[in-house]
């Protein structure tokens, strides 16, 4: 026997839209407090929330209406996929030669993932994928940052081979 079979349908439901939430807006607290992001928090857990309401939508009308009309689930995720593309692009700009926004368009986009795994009840997935997701934004961060350290001191001794070598000193006093 299924525990679940015991359990109201419509809790399983209130668990999946709030687990997609909290997914969602854990990866939303690292964009806005370590990476001072505007989507922070809310925004991502608003973009998992929605993506997961989608899909217990699309489950629940697949089930509902089961031989009576043609109707596929994964047609919302596609759908889902290209809202979340419109809504990134948003996010991503270009201030002079640089361009910003293009790490949070893409957590924007796993925030919706993960809201339509939660929502399809791939819950271990999920959480493994937020897991990921963190380590991704808080320590590929840190290693990418090393790295920009690194080359720039390789390019400053490049460019100038004697920047480390110091310049004699000379005697004000002959």
């Amino acid at each position: 026997m299924n525990p679940a079979q015991f359990i109201d349908p419509t809790y399983i439901m209130f668990a999946k839209l709030i687990l997609a939430l909290f997914l969602g807006g854990a990866i939303g607290t690292e964009r806005a407090v370590m990476a001072r992001q505007a989507a922070g928090t809310r925004t991502f857990g608003l973009v998992a929330l929605g993506a997961c309401l989608l899909i217990i939508t699309a489950n629940y009308t697949n089930t509902a209406y089961l031989g009576i009309v043609n109707f596929d689930p994964m047609r919302v995720a596609a759908g889902i996929v290209m809202g979340i593309g419109f809504i990134s692009g948003g996010v991503i700009i270009f201030r002079g030669d640089s361009l910003h926004g293009v790490t949070t368009a893409a957590g924007l986009w796993i925030a919706a993932a993960l809201g339509i795994a939660v929502g399809f009840g791939m819950y271990s997935i999920a959480i493994f994928t937020t897991i990921l997701t963190l380590l991704v934004f808080t320590g590929m961060w840190y290693l990418e940052n090393r790295f920009k350290h690194w080359f720039e001191d390789r390019g400053a001794n490049a460019t100038n081979p004697d920047a480390s070598v110091k310049a004699p000193q000379s005697d004000p006093h002959p």
